[in-house]
């Protein structure tokens, strides 16, 4: 008889360790499924926009209807996640979602659509999304045990790699050729089958709070901001967190346009470049399982910090295309390996009761960081040109990670709150 340590193991197993537990499998399919939905919404949506009108206003403003809701209803959402059954507000918010979505191709079935009906769809699409995305990010630290967090989080960004990135993005575009609602339809399909997949799991009761905050008036966003301001390592990584994304955002704000004149690339290689960090983040869900067991947190967090400031100079100075692969290529592995680790320091370090707040916070942070960004980066790229974005980023960067250098330590370093007791009973992995 084989050993069962020498056991080859199933493709199941890979993905989703049996110590993670059933209801982790279940949150997992249930995130890949609904990132497929949401990659094929990725190119229609603009491709539809696009059809209706040819306007850059109208246009643009699509996309804003992704970041609007974050700004005005984050951190009402991440209350709300708080202080109700999480996985409930999943099913809830997706099922709005899937509504909203039928509607819209209800008005492109009978041809009765306009630009605004489309925009409007996208605001109340987004809105939903703001809530199903707030509740879903802390469903996973009361699926899994503190020590299994980095794993769990890596798994649910590969998904989103894979089919956000990958897959949906073009059979959207394909979908789209073969008549305009059917991309949508297929993620009316994709959100349903992500609600099914998402009720098996095990209830997820309201987090227990404790007699004092019984006691205090009920002022949840507030009580969360506070938490967080008398929280430095939290705090600290939130800010570095925006501060990262105002940088990232100016020059991605025109990575078309630096693609496309600066580099010559043309349309296709445009899309080429920016498949190329997706597929260098499936590199970064391969590898960081080896670079969680072998380097601390605290050397991969300003390992990625620095390679960051490294690519935006690398993309200031570089004219040929082929080493603007290679730097895509690399930020998408260390771009995974950030934000797997950013996200599993920030569980670990947040009681349960405040999961959903805090992530809320998180959030409305990258949102405003990409709105800023890009609105600088516009302008920039204006009055400097194409490449003064990415030298704006270089500096902001590189000044940003002098200043939390010596924190990274302490951020890393902090004592978890969470530990295994905390986990219901019928989500303990077995």
């Amino acid at each position: 008889m084989v050993p069962v340590a020498d056991r080859p193991r199933s493709v199941g197993e890979i993905i989703a360790p049996r110590r993670l537990g059933r209801d982790f499998r279940w949150l997992l399919s249930s995130s890949w499924t609904s990132n497929l939905g949401d990659g094929i919404a990725l190119s229609a949506s603009p491709l539809l926009i696009a059809s209706l009108t040819s306007s850059p206003i109208l246009v643009a403003g699509g996309a804003m209807m992704q970041y609007l809701p974050w700004l005005l209803f984050g951190l009402f959402a991440g209350s709300v996640a708080d202080h109700h059954d999480r996985r409930r507000l999943v099913i809830v918010a997706n099922a709005l979602r899937a509504l909203v979505v039928a509607g819209l191709v209800v008005f492109l079935v009978t041809g009765a659509v306009s630009v605004w009906i489309v925009l409007v769809a996208a605001f109340l699409y987004g809105t939903a999304e703001v809530f199903a995305d707030t509740a879903g990010s802390t469903l996973l630290p009361m699926l899994v045990r503190p020590a299994d967090l980095g794993l769990g989080n890596a798994r649910l960004q590969a998904g989103y790699l894979v089919a956000n990135q990958l897959a949906g993005p073009p059979l959207g575009a394909f979908l789209f050729a073969v008549g305009s609602f059917w991309p949508f339809v297929t993620q009316i399909i994709c959100v349903t089958l992500a609600i099914v997949l998402i009720a098996r799991i095990a209830r997820t009761p309201v987090p227990d709070r404790d007699a004092a905050d019984a006691e205090r008036p009920a002022q949840p966003i507030r009580e969360g901001l506070r938490w967080l301001r008398a929280n430095p390592p939290v705090r600290t990584l939130v800010m570095i967190i925006l501060v990262f994304n105002i940088t990232w955002a100016a020059p991605w704000g025109i990575l078309v346009l630096y693609a496309t004149d600066h580099l010559g690339m043309g349309p296709v290689g445009y899309g080429a470049l920016t498949t190329a960090s997706a597929l260098g983040g499936l590199v970064g869900v391969g590898i960081f399982g080896a670079l969680e067991r072998r380097v601390s947190f605290a050397t991969l967090m300003r390992v990625c910090l620095t390679l960051e400031v490294i690519m935006h100079l690398a993309f200031a100075l570089t004219t040929v295309p082929a080493i603007a692969f290679v730097i895509m290529f690399g930020f998408g592995v260390y771009a995974f390996v950030w934000a797997t680790i950013s996200t599993t320091v920030r569980q670990r370090l947040v009681p349960l009761t405040l999961q959903g707040r805090i992530a809320s916070v998180n959030m409305v942070g990258v949102f405003a960081g990409l709105v800023i960004g890009q609105a600088l980066g516009g302008v920039i790229a204006q009055t400097w040109g194409l490449t003064a974005p990415w030298w704006f980023a270089f500096g902001g960067s590189a000044l940003t990670l002098l200043l939390v250098w010596r924190s990274i330590s302490s951020i890393a370093a902090a004592r978890p709150v969470l530990d295994d007791a905390q986990l219901p009973e019928e989500n303990a992995p077995s």
